[in-house]
């Protein structure tokens, strides 16, 4: 963590007045006596490039800090040239400001307008939630309170004046503090070291502002002819506002504002959002319509020079990140120098210290930005739910959370889903079929390896039934074979011999005996090009140690999971397409027998029927390979197999992998059309996960990082969709349910760690109703053991002045 950067620390030099801010660069002040670059030691000569809030602040901090530093800021444009209009700072962001320098913060805090609540307007309807706390302020006169105290301290201003180049300015100086924005010409400079990635977006903004103040931060969404439109509006003064109006490249393309210059684009916008504006005119400052960037990189420092803000990392506008993470880079970047002996050193503390911050804070931006870009696929839900939706985009926000800001909203979105009063929406019951589940937690499938020739033995009975005694909804099995060779790994259960159908008959006995209430589901795949391997806690797909061990493998074309490593497999002619198909319908036949209640269809993960599906995997150009339709045929061919054998008052559904996270594999769009299809042939619901088809693969893994394409697959078909992917908490699943992105949640770890997750999550809610009974045995236990008092009175170990 950062500690104070200004104390303790040399006193402050005599303050300068503020000189006045003039179209000329102020002059340099004399050098000290200065030997050169330090390279290791405490840098005391400091450039930083831009005159941002980001280099402003990290400017005032270092200088504050030893006022016998030599730092210089160079500008290129002007004192009150700035992009954009108001600026919102979170309270913690404040907290340190006021921590490291106060006289900033008390210039700040006469400066913001301050408020609570969100307005989410859609279909001429305007939901209120409060409690929600921003603080903002203009960007101009937040630059100008940076100058006036940069000045007061004795930093150089050269503005209006482009930076030397960094390499020249890295020679001359003991530190270099790039804070060139989004464009940054010192990143570009040394892009071979620190390895930019630039990622363009699907969506059109332009920043405006408004003569007047909002009384709420204002969502509204208007649908023209040309497609959705969305209005981002939050006050920054007593009489001014800033307006951000942002749609999808096609709308706006299709809107013809592509061809607007900035007054007509300002007028258009105005008209737009007439209704949001009272008719009042907006107003633009060198706007223009943009493409949201954003960076990432592999390193934050060369040398003496080191990314700060825009030009280190961007995080989308709708979660008000930019300057907040550019002015907590400048707190991190001056404490870290005055806590490390050495510049290398404070370089690396640096950047260990911020790196986690800011890509936590890009997955949430991520997030949101997605979910405007995918605003269409939600116009159609409730409003408050939609509203819901919105508050709860990035994930920062969740039920939990937004029940203690405004219990009334929340509580209203609730009885709207469904919820009777005190039952959090996981309890809710859900109906699949002739299948109603108590409530909409699934235990995940999840691969044991630990049976005997297939059949699963006392481990399952005993790690399926103490998951079904946890309350779980729905307990489903891991990928059960539909062959020996079909099989992973030698310790994989199937269901193609009679003795493995008797066993999972035991499991399914206990489950509904012992557990009543509790569903249980088997999942039906085999294993394509990635079997014949070792146990996982052995050498994950890793082939077995001797020839002798292995089997053959099939798939739609003949390539190894990992050239080199895994075995060839076959390509299926039509012979063993067929010889497949009939696996799957005789596995199908056992599993109703043995007394399932669903049956999932495994189409994910690169395994066999996934391996159909995805470009990457199946190049075959007969009928069955080439264009997704003809990817799609055997897989919809074995489900159309197995539906015609599974009984008709019992559902079925079919896992996916929405996207292989590599170039040229199963699209987002392809992902929708393929859970179409599965739909269409009679799918009552889709599990949608994602990767593993590759072992190339990049996946953006995060919290809930795979709820967004479950999410996108319900709103576009309106299907029920089980998510799953890091989910971890009971808060999570109440809102990925209750905004409308998911049916059920389906958890894999939590139930490893805790058995009784479901169990728990109901009392740590106070919840203690049908969607989650405890079982008799164990009813003694449903309430929390009492722990060591730990807030309780803290003993006073000082005395206080009289």
């Amino acid at each position: 963590m950062t500690t104070n950067p200004a104390a303790p620390g040399p006193p402050s030099p005599r303050p300068t007045p503020p000189a006045p801010t003039t179209s000329e660069p102020t002059p340099p002040r004399p050098a000290p006596a200065h030997p050169g670059p330090q390279g290791t030691g405490r840098p005391l000569r400091i450039a930083v490039v831009g005159g941002g809030p980001g280099g402003l602040y990290a400017a005032a901090l270092l200088k504050r800090l030893d006022p016998t530093r030599e730092v210089t800021v160079w500008e290129r444009g002007a004192p009150d040239d700035t992009f954009g209009f108001g600026v919102v700072l979170s309270d913690e962001t404040l907290g340190g400001i006021e921590h490291a320098d106060p006289e900033v913060y008390r210039a700040l805090t006469a400066e913001f307008v301050r408020w609570d609540d969100i307005d989410v307007v859609h279909r001429g309807r305007r939901l209120t939630s409060g409690g929600h706390g921003f603080a903002a302020l203009g960007r101009r006169r937040l630059l100008e309170i940076l100058h006036a105290r940069c000045r007061e301290l004795g930093v150089v201003l050269r503005i209006r004046t482009e930076a030397p180049p960094a390499s020249d300015l890295a020679r001359s100086h003991d530190l270099v503090v790039a804070a060139d924005g989004v464009h940054s010409l010192t990143r570009q400079a040394h892009a071979d070291v620190f390895r930019p990635r630039l990622t363009s977006h699907r969506c059109r903004y332009i920043w405006l502002a408004a003569d007047f103040a909002f009384d709420a931060f204002r969502f509204e969404i208007a649908e023209t002819e040309h497609g959705a439109m969305q209005l981002h509006g939050y006050p920054y003064a007593k009489d001014s506002s800033t307006v951000i109006v942002e749609m999808r490249e096609e709308v706006w393309r299709a809107a013809g504002l592509d061809t607007c210059d900035e007054a007509e684009s300002v007028a258009r916008c105005a008209k737009i959002f007439s209704e949001a504006l009272g008719g009042r005119p907006l107003r633009g400052n060198n706007s223009s319509w943009t493409a949201f960037r954003t960076v990432v990189k592999d390193r934050w420092s060369h040398g003496n020079t080191v990314l700060l803000g825009d030009a280190a990392h961007t995080a989308h506008f709708s979660i008000g990140s930019g300057t907040k993470l550019a002015v907590e880079d400048a707190l991190a970047l001056a404490a870290c120098i005055e806590e490390q002996p050495d510049l290398p050193t404070a370089l690396a503390a640096y950047e260990e210290e911020r790196r986690p911050v800011v890509e936590s804070t890009q997955r949430a931006a991520a997030a949101s930005l997605r979910w405007f870009e995918d605003l269409a696929t939600y116009l159609d839900q409730p409003p408050r739910q939609f509203a819901f939706n919105l508050l709860t985009r990035s994930r920062r926000v969740t039920h939990d959370n937004l029940l203690l800001r405004d219990s009334a909203f929340t509580q209203a979105v609730e009885r709207d889903f469904g919820c009777t009063p005190g039952t959090p929406p996981m309890f809710t019951p859900f109906r699949l079929r002739g299948l109603e589940l108590r409530n909409r937690v699934v235990v995940s499938p999840m691969d044991m390896y630990s049976a005997e020739n297939g059949v699963p033995g006392d481990f399952h009975l005993v790690h399926l039934g103490a998951r079904a005694l946890g309350g779980a909804g729905l307990v489903m099995t891991e990928m059960v074979c539909v062959s020996p060779e079909g099989r992973i790994t030698p310790g994989c259960a199937g269901l193609y011999a009679p003795e493995q159908a008797a066993a999972w008959r035991r499991i399914t006995e206990f489950v509904h005996r012992q557990s009543p209430g509790t569903a249980i589901g088997v999942q039906l795949g085999h294993s394509g090009r990635k079997g014949s391997t070792r146990l996982m806690w052995d050498g994950i797909d890793q082939p077995l140690p001797t020839d002798d061990d292995n089997w053959p493998l099939v798939a739609p074309s003949p390539l190894p999971y990992r050239t080199g490593v895994n075995q060839v497999p076959a390509q299926l002619d039509r012979s063993g397409l067929i010889d497949v198909r009939e696996q799957f319908a005789a596995s199908a036949w056992r599993a109703a027998r043995c007394g399932f209640d669903l049956l999932e269809l495994h189409c994910a993960h690169g395994y066999l029927l996934s391996s159909f599906l995805s470009p990457l995997t199946n190049r075959r150009t007969d009928a069955y390979g080439g264009s997704l339709a003809r990817r799609l045929r055997f897989p919809l061919e074995v489900f159309d197999a197995v539906r015609g054998i599974w009984p008709d008052d019992k559902p079925m559904t079919v896992r996916i992998s929405a996207t292989d996270w590599a170039a040229g594999g199963t699209t987002e769009e392809e992902a929708v059309e393929i859970a179409r299809a599965f739909v269409a042939h009679g799918a009552d619901a889709i599990d949608v996960s994602t990767g593993q088809v590759v072992p190339d693969e990049a996946p953006e893994f995060g919290r809930s990082y795979q709820t967004p394409f479950a999410d996108r697959i319900r709103n576009i078909l309106g299907v029920p969709v089980i998510a799953v992917g890091a989910i971890s908490s009971w808060d999570d699943v109440n809102s990925l349910l209750l905004a409308g992105r998911a049916d059920l949640c389906a958890l894999a770890r939590p139930h490893l760690y805790d058995p009784h997750w479901t169990l728990h999550a109901a009392a740590e809610q106070d919840y203690s109703g049908p969607g989650a009974p405890w079982p008799l045995p164990y009813r003694a236990g449903s309430r929390r053991p009492p722990t060591g008092r730990t807030d309780g009175p803290k003993p006073r170990l000082s005395l206080r002045s009289p």
